[in-house]
């Protein structure tokens, strides 16, 4: 998970810091030079002055006048200007970069982020918040590359602040039962293997479930339900190829209710959004059953293209949470980065491998560490 673009990034960042730091020094030579070309005789008779001006008006400052107040005029006058030595450490140890040294860099990395399938809301975020930390601001040499390293986890770590979801602790919570969840996504997403594993995380739980094969359309789609369910030993609800897959989901809730079963598991065809006729389907499967929670299973993988489909979803049924699978041979990453922040939908699971234990919760913390930051 993020090879591909944690590499790119840390090359692009120490390229940038690099180059940065070798322009800089030569800056400090120019502008030693300046400094250093200026009357110090004429600056030290300056501040001699001042000082002198300052035990004057001292003396002249009659009785009557506060201790306190003489200390505070006295002590106005004594602040001390920037002399050379303080101009030229500020020089040497410091680096402010312009709009157009932060434009040229950002290129770069706007280029890595967008091959990763970054989306662009996502870009741009990363770029106002480097911009603020870097562009017109004091930066420390030698420091650039941890400076920008820093910015990137802080604006990764906000971009990735939703609530996390505790599925198992969800359902356990809640006093009406059966708990219905109904799941939803393209074809080819690994959907119906991704609620085996639910199940089978429910099941390791204590919750007793039950499988409802609402996808009637594709191909082996309940046979391969049904395969799941043996090696689970769960009930599989179920009816013939071009059933109306809302009564399929509506027996498996009233099933659940009969049988006093904690939580409903339903499959449905995977479909694209631009299919009308199994998004109004979809609409009719959520008015039967009644869902307490959808969720979208989407492929990693598949970068921007699933952001699109989590969106579209979510547009037409109001989708609370969303799973992402194949992440373990997901080099690029975009898509994690991107999801939740584009939709406003936690991921609850990321799904790898065909295990039914390759399911992990979500973790913040795992993933900056995953894109080493």
């Amino acid at each position: 998970m993020f090879g591909f673009l944690k590499d790119k990034i840390k090359d692009a960042v120490k390229k940038f810091s690099k180059k940065t730091e070798e322009e800089g020094k030569d800056l400090v030579k120019e502008e030693t030079e300046e400094v250093l070309e200026e009357p110090v005789k004429e600056e030290i008779k300056e501040e001699v002055k001042e000082i002198k001006e300052v035990k004057k008006i001292k003396k002249e400052v009659t009785e009557e006048v506060k201790k306190e107040d003489v200390k505070e005029e006295i002590e106005e006058k004594e602040e001390p200007k920037k002399g050379i030595l303080s101009k030229l450490k500020e020089k040497i140890t410091t680096r402010k970069l312009n709009d157009q040294e932060f434009e040229d860099f950002f290129s770069d990395l706007e280029l890595i982020l967008m091959e990763n399938n970054v989306a662009l809301e996502v870009i741009d975020k990363i770029k106002e918040s480097l911009k603020m930390d870097l562009v017109n601001v004091p930066l420390k040499r030698n420091e650039i590359e941890k400076i920008i390293d820093d910015s990137l986890k802080e604006t990764v770590d906000e971009i990735l602040s939703f609530d996390n979801i505790d599925l198992v602790k969800k359902i356990k919570e809640k006093d009406e039962k059966p708990y219905v969840i109904v799941f939803f996504g393209v074809n080819g997403s690994g959907k119906t293997t991704t609620i085996a594993k639910i199940a089978n995380k429910l099941k390791e739980n204590g919750l007793k479930c039950v499988l409802v094969a609402a996808d009637t359309w594709r191909k082996a789609a309940i046979e391969q339900l049904e395969e799941h369910g043996k090696k689970l030993d769960l009930k599989v609800i179920k009816q013939k190829y071009g059933s109306d897959p809302a009564a399929v989901a509506f027996d498996g809730v009233e099933y659940g209710k009969a049988h006093k079963l904690d939580v409903v598991l339903i499959d449905t065809a995977g479909r694209q959004h631009s299919n009308l006729n199994l998004m109004s389907e979809m609409e009719k499967i959520i008015r039967v059953a009644k869902p307490n929670f959808k969720i979208f299973i989407g492929e990693s993988t598949t970068g921007n293209d699933v952001v699109e489909q989590c969106r579209n979803f979510n547009d037409v049924v109001g989708i609370n949470g969303v799973i992402l699978t194949k992440t373990d041979v997901d080099e690029k990453g975009g898509a994690i980065l991107s999801v939740s922040f584009v939709t406003g939908k936690p991921i609850v699971y990321l799904g790898s491998g065909q295990e039914y234990n390759n399911l992990e919760n979500f973790n913040k913390s795992q993933i900056i560490k995953n894109l080493g930051l």
